[in-house]
């Protein structure tokens, strides 16, 4: 058996936290790894391969890094907080360490989440273009770019075009990211149990623009427009989709992926327990 150790490295009481843990894994006789500290190893690639369980320890963020090394394989991800809202993860520091032994039994609760698969095009100034395509556990954005001029873009949903809407961008979330940015934008809290999009326009120049929910087989297709060819870029998970330099982003078609992200947690109403702490009550009530 072997766990994957995804820290904050720049907490240091997540950094002590996973020692402790690293070293009580192996007077238990399972093996360790640990992600790569991107600061010093930028390039470095991260695999949850051969793990039984992967432990994030930090916050939201730090937990939506150990779902883009996991992706689609799923591996369980068991999230311990050590930010600001903690959201997403299970249990504090000082549960760490009863938090992964009940993990590793098999005794907290399941919930599968939704995930995004993501194809964007880029086109180069010679005209040519190619794709990326990029994992998402939270969400998938267009956004205007540092000019600060507005993007003009074509929304389309399964082949029926929605509208050509002008404003800050566009947000395609999962349940789980409808408490992030698209909650920001002004879409609702959505279960984890609801596995369609939520698509929600960034302060549409219109008030006629309101978000709306898809169907899990739902493509949400997003094109700019040529007649406006404004500062634009996408983010998955709030990270830029990489793109050579040049080149513009036209075009992003977002479905729901393959696979589910399956996150531990201590019961089936965790979620709602997090909805009234951090969205009706006070952060760290």
């Amino acid at each position: 058996m072997k766990v994957l150790i995804v820290p904050n490295y720049a907490r240091e009481d997540a950094m002590e936290s996973a020692r402790r843990l690293e070293s009580w894994l192996d007077d238990e006789g399972i093996d360790v790894a640990w992600a790569h500290d991107k600061k010093r190893f930028p390039d470095a690639e991260d695999s949850a391969d051969d793990c039984a369980l992967v432990v994030s320890l930090g916050g939201d963020g730090t937990l939506l890094r150990a779902a883009r090394i996991v992706g689609y394989a799923g591996v369980p991800i068991v999230g311990i907080s050590y930010g600001h809202l903690g959201f997403l993860t299970a249990a504090g520091p000082e549960d760490l360490l009863a938090t992964v032994r009940d993990a590793l039994a098999g005794e907290l609760h399941v919930s599968r989440r939704a995930t995004l698969d993501i194809e964007c095009e880029f086109e180069r100034e010679d005209g040519g273009s190619y794709t990326r395509h990029s994992f998402a556990l939270n969400d998938f954005a267009l956004s205007r770019g540092g000019a600060g001029d507005m993007v003009e873009f074509d929304v389309s949903v399964s082949g029926k075009h929605i509208d050509r809407l002008r404003g800050d961008g566009f947000v395609v979330s999962t349940a789980t990211g409808s408490t992030g940015y698209a909650l920001a934008a002004g879409g609702p809290i959505v279960t984890p149990e609801f596995t369609g999009m939520v698509c929600v326009p960034i302060a549409p120049h219109t008030i006629m623009a309101r978000a709306f929910l898809t169907s899990p087989s739902d493509v949400v297709e997003i094109e700019m427009s040529p007649e406006r060819p404004a500062m634009r870029h996408f983010f998955a998970d709030g990270q830029p989709v990489h793109r050579e330099k040049g080149s513009v982003g036209v075009r992003a078609c977002v479905r729901r992926g393959p696979g589910d992200v399956i996150l531990l947690d201590r019961s089936s109403q965790s979620f709602y327990d997090s909805v009234s702490r951090v969205f009706y009550g006070q952060v760290g009530k």
